[in-house]
């Protein structure tokens, strides 16, 4: 296909390693001018550097993704080449090794939660404005399967799920701007998905019941993070115009699409004419659907 992304200005948080970098990448290879990000100075400048030799215009702004200071540098960095017109946040940590709420303290939830939602937030709502006034814009959050629970956990779930909600949220908000917005649940192997520690509590998983074989071998043997990159390039550029509000998942050579979470009746009464449910009424109702 043609450049998909000439002239257009792509902002990517937590982007010098893994799927961010991967994904800065992809954009610069559709013709995108590329703002990267990341905490540690010497990988950015490595990251930069890789990017620079394969032919990327791009800049660079060291920092943490929730704090506004950064996001300000980079929608200025932005602004330099004549955007923002697409924003990417890749940017997260990893959950303490065999954390689990009966041990997570509120500094390391709190530090999960920052990196996972907070940096979502702030990143949005650093960007979104200025796409308003533009009257256009993508942007692509990233989630992961662990918003299911399947992966334990619990403040890397919890700010996965609440990726979704802000995701789901802002494509209606923004929709009449000319703003799309979704999520991308990657399968890909990064810094976050190797290593003895992450083995070590995913073959902890499997053994509680938590993940069947099927899930182990693939948590076990990610693709490279490639793979999902052109993913975020495609809801970035105008090939999916019409596509918002939706939570995509890209692993290897497998793209899927989470449905939107419905509600179902389940039983129903004129509350005017009867007094509230009764534990047993309200059992009768809920227990056969709660076990299948």
């Amino acid at each position: 296909m043609p450049r998909a992304l000439e002239d257009r200005v792509a902002l990517v948080t937590g982007s010098t390693s893994g799927v961010g970098l991967a994904v800065a990448r992809s954009l610069a290879g559709h013709g995108a001018r590329v703002v990267i990000n990341g905490r540690d100075p010497a990988r950015l400048d490595a990251a930069l550097a890789d990017l620079a030799e394969a032919g990327a215009d791009v800049s660079g702004v060291a920092g943490s993704a929730a704090d506004p200071a950064v996001l300000e540098a980079m929608v200025e960095a932005a602004a330099g080449f004549g955007g923002p017109d697409v924003l990417v946040t890749c940017a997260g940590i990893a959950e303490p090794a065999g954390s689990s709420i009966l041990d997570l303290d509120l500094a390391d939830w709190q530090a999960l939660v920052d990196s996972h939602l907070t940096a979502t937030f702030v990143a949005c709502r650093a960007v979104a404005p200025l796409m308003v006034e533009r009257g256009r814009g993508a942007i692509v959050t990233t989630s992961s399967h662990a918003f299911t629970g399947v992966f334990g956990g619990t403040g890397y779930a919890a700010g996965k799920g609440g990726v979704n909600s802000l995701t789901y949220a802002l494509a209606a908000e923004l929709a009449e701007h000319g703003v799309r917005v979704n999520a991308v649940c990657p399968g890909a192997r990064t810094r976050l998905s190797e290593g003895p520690d992450y083995e070590a509590g995913v073959r902890r998983l499997h053994e509680r019941g938590l993940l069947d074989d099927l899930m182990l071998h693939g948590a076990l043997h990610p693709p490279g993070p490639e793979h999902v990159a052109e993913l975020y390039a495609f809801l970035a550029s105008d090939v999916a115009a019409g596509i918002s509000g939706e939570v995509l998942v890209g692993a290897g050579g497998y793209v899927g699409r989470f449905s939107r979470p419905e509600e179902t009746m389940l039983t129903y009464r004129d509350d005017a004419r009867h007094p509230p449910w009764s534990l047993g009424e309200l059992a009768a109702a809920l227990r056969p659907a709660a076990t299948g």
